[in-house]
């Protein structure tokens, strides 16, 4: 591998998505024969039984992982997503599921505590996903569950959800495991406000 194919490989793995490669090209301030030597070695190292492909694709560049091992992944996987579901997390989510589209400061005003971090991190498991904005003052966005809620607890539709202790305590008994977790402190710092939040008045309930 050479020294290009090595910087080439470091900026890809950082990103973590797609990348033009006249981007790549522009920044780096290389021709077409240097970067397309180095692609080839890439694409040689990251190709066959290796568990890094590397894809291209609409004149793009990223990584992802061997579909021969999804099994592989997804067994050792999953069960770290479903740890990172701390109590706080499911009260929101179980909320979110019965109010669906409901705003977070609406989901404070029933949990009586920030909801920031729970709602930040529940949108990045892909359990919930932002809907569009309530027409009041603020437009403050609008949260409801996503497809893989309902397959992660396998409910076929929010229409046939149970009542909220009931559902709380299902989503509970799902995602016990012999790992307990604890509760993140929420107030120990003051945290950034994520993107998706971005725009939005953080509404501290005291």
């Amino acid at each position: 591998m050479s020294l290009l194919s090595n910087q080439i490989e470091a900026v890809l793995f950082v990103s973590g998505k797609a990348i033009e490669e006249k981007y790549i090209k522009e920044k780096l301030q290389l021709t077409d024969a240097q970067f397309g030597e180095a692609l080839s070695e890439l694409l040689a190292k990251y190709s066959g039984d290796s568990g890094i492909h590397l894809l291209r694709f609409n004149k793009k560049l990223q990584f992802a992982t061997n579909p021969n091992y999804a099994k592989e992944v997804e067994a050792v996987l999953n069960p770290i997503k479903e740890k990172e579901l701390t109590n706080a997390m499911l009260e929101t989510l179980a909320i979110i599921a019965y109010k669906q589209p409901v705003t977070r400061i609406e989901i404070e005003e029933i949990r009586s505590v920030d909801c920031t971090y729970s709602v930040q991190n529940l949108v990045r498991l892909g359990l919930v996903e932002c809907v569009g904005r309530r027409d009041t003052i603020g437009k403050p966005l609008l949260f409801a569950t996503t497809d893989e809620f309902l397959k992660r607890f396998s409910i076929s539709d929010v229409r046939d959800l149970p009542d909220y202790e009931t559902l709380l305590d299902r989503l509970q008994q799902i995602t016990s495991s012999s790992v307990k977790v604890t509760e993140k402190p929420m107030f120990d710092k003051v945290e950034e406000v994520p993107d998706f939040l971005e725009g939005e008045e953080v509404h501290k309930v005291e």
